[in-house]
């Protein structure tokens, strides 16, 4: 409920956002659609002891989600993103003996995004961003049904280029790395009972992503 309240005032924050700018001069405004392949993460664990440690990888999968930007000068926009990814975290753990699960694992980041342009003629545009945000996890282990969540500050980096069919649409072309601090633990744990309950460490996690999408001038 928490996570679906997060979403909900952030697509409300954003259109409001947009719909001001859209009624006065100045600022520009495009809207973003991104479709992307997110890689493994192939080393997640915390150890404390041998029957006290969980260790495994984040699966990557298909990551999809939008983006609403606000560019108040010609070259650089302020951009809300928001991008889907679910996946699969197989871990082993010590649970009265070794065991491994494979967990399903669902993530919903909300990141503010500071975009640079550099545009090479009208059809070509290379750009580059610097993200800070969010990362809202939820984890279910399928053996038990058990549910666990958590929220975690995330940051990241991105470059690609937009390439102008026309004056309005544009394809995008995308590599971006993201990562959720301490994003595994203090909330979200895997291990004794399954998700919810069990080894209380923690683990960044990154995540490295191609793909591309379509880019709009809305104004």
């Amino acid at each position: 409920m928490k996570k679906l309240l997060t979403i909900i005032l952030f697509i409300a924050g954003s259109y409001a956002m947009a719909q001001n700018v859209s009624s006065s001069a100045g600022p520009s405004v495009r809207l973003h659609g991104y479709t992307t392949y997110a890689f493994d993460d192939n080393h997640v664990d915390s150890y404390y002891s041998t029957t006290n440690y969980f260790e495994g990888s984040v699966k990557g999968g298909f990551q999809y989600g939008g983006g609403l930007e606000i560019m108040p000068f010609p070259g650089a926009g302020v951009e809300f993103t928001y991008l889907r990814l679910d996946s699969k975290a197989p871990m082993e753990y010590y649970n009265g003996g070794i065991k491994n699960t494979n967990f399903d694992l669902a993530q919903n980041w909300l990141m503010l995004s500071f975009n640079k342009y550099v545009p090479v003629n009208p059809k070509i545009e290379p750009y580059a961003g610097m993200q800070l945000g969010m990362d809202i996890f939820g984890v279910t282990n399928p053996d038990n049904q058990n549910e666990g969540s958590a929220t975690k500050f995330a940051w990241g980096i991105k470059a690609g280029i937009n390439v102008w069919a026309n004056e309005k649409v544009g394809i995008k072309i995308q590599t971006s790395l993201l990562s959720a601090v301490q994003a595994v633990g203090g909330g979200l744990y895997f291990g004794t009972g399954g998700a919810g309950a069990g080894v209380s460490g923690f683990s960044t996690y990154y995540q490295f992503s191609l793909g591309g999408g379509l880019v709009f001038k809305i104004k």
